[in-house]
């Protein structure tokens, strides 16, 4: 059998895609791991938040919203980015990049934010409100979609890690690790932290989507984290954190480049962690109950790269978001799925303007690679 198109990778991104394309399409999902969602999409840290990812992301954000609300995967929580004095002209700064983007931004007095988080050091005194934020229900979400495309018809193989990929009479050859192979017209990459690595099996030149590893830790503190905690962000990208459960999620927003792996936590980094958090707060932390890692996997510009390949138009392009992916799933993979099938907006999509997530942007500063 030719399916229509051939999805790799079954995380957030490829089952959004894939049940977006079903109702039109015949769509192949390949999957590497016994189970799809894995890697990042069963790492996530489980937010819904508009700033998060920059301007350049807010409309995916923002469009992904109501989408979100309307079949229940949101939980509002609020976020509160923090700093102290010395930080107010990088407050000012972040509210000013999203002037005119439609985010609510609100500035909270020392008392407010005291209230809203207790236990916070007095020197951590300047706040922005973002009160739009909530939690996502990560699991729930890529179920929706992976049982949304199986009614549609996708075929999702597990165990199929892609190990050459070929095309001749304008069809592709998918092989896998197991010696099995799948035929498609068309390729959509939406391996992740794997993409440069799927592009070059297609003798296709990688875009350069880099994977950076982020940590998570869950810890036991005393007293008890509130229910009604906002998230709490580090205007300067130092930490994170935010409740679960009476306990806290705590993340050193780290970046650390690495290969494409199932990504392990490292106890350094689970030390800064802990160090920033005790340098905001007065909780006492009475154990580390769990600690993860996961890839998020960003292209150059830290934009998304949704399209055919400027070489080879039957290769697509669904890859490079970062810690957004989640969030922006619905309006995302509607957008790529109108670009697959040339179908024009509809509510979700219009006024998202697709060329800045195009891969074509990045032709201009390399050199084609040979065949």
């Amino acid at each position: 059998m030719i399916h229509d198109l051939a999805v790799i990778g079954a995380g957030m991104a490829g089952a959004s895609l894939a049940a977006e394309l079903s109702p039109h399409a015949s769509v192949l999902l390949l999957e590497a791991e016994d189970a799809p969602g894995y890697h990042a999409t069963g790492r996530s840290a489980a937010f819904w938040e508009e700033c998060y990812g920059g301007p350049g992301v807010v409309p995916l954000t923002r469009a992904s919203g109501a989408y979100l609300a309307e079949h229940g995967f949101l939980t509002p929580r609020g976020a509160l980015y923090v700093g102290r004095a010395e930080d107010r002209a990088a407050m000012d700064e972040f509210r000013a990049s999203y002037a005119g983007t439609g985010v609510s931004i609100e500035r909270l007095a020392p008392e407010a934010l005291a209230q809203r988080v207790p236990h916070i050091r007095p020197e951590w005194s300047e706040a922005l409100y973002q009160p739009a934020c909530a939690d996502i229900d990560v699991a729930g979400l890529h179920q929706h979609y992976l049982r949304l495309g199986k009614r549609h018809g996708v075929e999702t193989v597990t165990r199929a890690r892609v190990a050459g990929l070929s095309r001749d009479g304008g069809v592709w050859t998918i092989t896998t690790a197991r010696g099995t192979s799948f035929r498609a017209a068309r390729i959509v990459n939406a391996a992740g932290a794997w993409a440069d690595e799927v592009a070059r099996l297609a003798s296709l030149r990688p875009v350069g989507i880099t994977p950076l590893r982020r940590t998570v830790a869950v810890l036991r503190v005393a007293p008890q984290a509130p229910a009604d905690l906002p998230l709490v962000l580090d205007i300067n990208g130092g930490f994170y954190f935010k409740p679960d459960a009476g306990r806290l999620w705590l993340s050193p927003h780290d970046e650390i480049p690495s290969d494409p792996c199932d990504a392990a936590p490292e106890e350094l980094d689970v030390a800064v962690a802990i160090d920033r958090f005790q340098q905001v707060t007065n909780w006492r932390i009475e154990a580390v109950e769990h600690r993860w890692a996961g890839l998020r996997s960003f292209a150059p510009d830290r934009m998304p790269v949704y399209g055919p390949d400027p070489r080879e138009p039957s290769f697509i392009w669904f890859a490079g978001q970062g810690g957004f992916g989640i969030q922006t799933a619905p309006a995302a993979a509607r957008l790529a799925s109108q670009m697959v099938l040339g179908q024009g907006a509809d509510a979700v999509t219009a006024g998202i303007d697709p060329a800045p997530y195009a891969p074509a942007r990045f032709a201009a500063h390399h050199e084609p690679q040979s065949a």
